[in-house]
């Protein structure tokens, strides 16, 4: 499920970090209880989710920051 899926008609994301943190945390946590097949590797599911949430405004105008957040979070919280 894409990120513009998962919150069409939902005007609860913006344009900072704390948002794309939510999204991300949620989008990951979601696609790890669906997932069958994981990626093999976390950087590859890591590649795979920031694809899923291309469309976060804070993805789309601070793709860099973007990733240093995600990356963030996998630590903080140890994701797997």
């Amino acid at each position: 499920m894409s990120f513009q899926e998962a919150y069409k008609g939902n005007d609860r994301y913006y344009n900072n970090a704390d948002s794309f943190a939510m999204a991300f945390d949620e989008t990951w946590k979601n696609h790890s209880a669906k997932s069958v097949q994981e990626p093999s590797s976390k950087e590859q599911k890591l590649k795979f989710i920031l694809s899923e949430i291309k469309d976060h405004p804070f993805m789309q105008d601070y793709p860099i920051k973007a990733k240093e957040i995600a990356e963030f979070r996998l630590r903080l919280l140890n994701l797997e």
